[in-house]
C-alpha cells in the first residue's frame, strides 16, 4: 500500500481589508448616500427625496458614519438661515469606480425585484 502524503491548508479567510469595506459599505444606505453625494453636494432635505424610504434619525445617523469615516464633507453655512450641505471628499469619490462596478454588474445580474 502507498502511504498518502496528508496535505495541510491555510484555513481560507475573507480578505481584511475587503470584510471591512463590506462592513461599512454594506450598512443599509451608505452605499446610496455616496452615490447621491458624488453627483454634487445636497442639504438634508435634498437628501432623504434623492434616497427614498430613509427615515430622518437613520439619514441623520448614516451621514454621521460617513463624516466620521472621512467619506463625507459636512459644511455649516453661514445664514440666515443656516444651511447643512453635504459633499462627497476625496476618500469618497475615489469610490466612485467600484461603485459604479457594482452598479453595472446588479443590472446585469440581479432581477430588478427579488423574486417572491
Amino acid at each position: 500500500m502507498a502511504s498518502e502524503a496528508i496535505v495541510e491548508h491555510e484555513p481560507r479567510a475573507c480578505d481584511a481589508a475587503l470584510t471591512r469595506a463590506f462592513g461599512f459599505l454594506g450598512k443599509r444606505w451608505n452605499g446610496v448616500l455616496l452615490g447621491a453625494l458624488v453627483q454634487g453636494p445636497a442639504g438634508f432635505a435634498e437628501l432623504k427625496r434623492l434616497v427614498g424610504g430613509i427615515s430622518d434619525s437613520v439619514l441623520s445617523e448614516r451621514l454621521s458614519g460617513l463624516v466620521a469615516a472621512g467619506l463625507v464633507v459636512r459644511t455649516v453655512e453661514d445664514g440666515p438661515p443656516i444651511a447643512v450641505t453635504y459633499r462627497a471628499s476625496e476618500s469618497g469619490l475615489a469610490l466612485m469606480p467600484a461603485l459604479a462596478a457594482l452598479t453595472t454588474w446588479a443590472e446585469n445580474n440581479l432581477p430588478a425585484r427579488p423574486p417572491a
